[in-house]
């Protein structure tokens, strides 16, 4: 990836018409945006993939017997994983939002 120096995030800043840090605060919203919507379609598709809408379920229903063991705890892992980097990516979110 090319190295952006200041000058051309002054001169892009100035195209749209928008100060610098407002600039580097919308690009990295929509960089964290996107990654958020990425993992929570991968979660999505784990859930779809065994007919449960949370991690919890999930995991009632492995412990329950109502679908087997194996992959499902490496699914359930992997969902919790994927929920707490959404919950970090929040916080990221809302932590470039707060008013200084």
């Amino acid at each position: 990836m090319m190295n952006i120096n200041e000058d051309v995030i002054e001169k892009i800043a100035i195209d749209v018409g928008i100060s610098p840090p407002e600039l580097t605060a919308a690009g990295l919203l929509a960089l964290l945006r996107e990654k958020k919507r990425r993992i929570m379609v991968e979660r999505l598709d784990i859930l779809t993939l065994y007919n449960v809408i949370s991690a919890e379920e999930l995991e009632k229903k492995v412990k329950n017997a109502e679908i087997p063991e194996h992959p499902a705890w490496e699914d359930l892992i992997l969902v919790e994983n994927l929920e707490a980097s959404i919950a970090a990516i929040d916080g990221d979110i809302k932590a470039i939002q707060k008013p200084s």
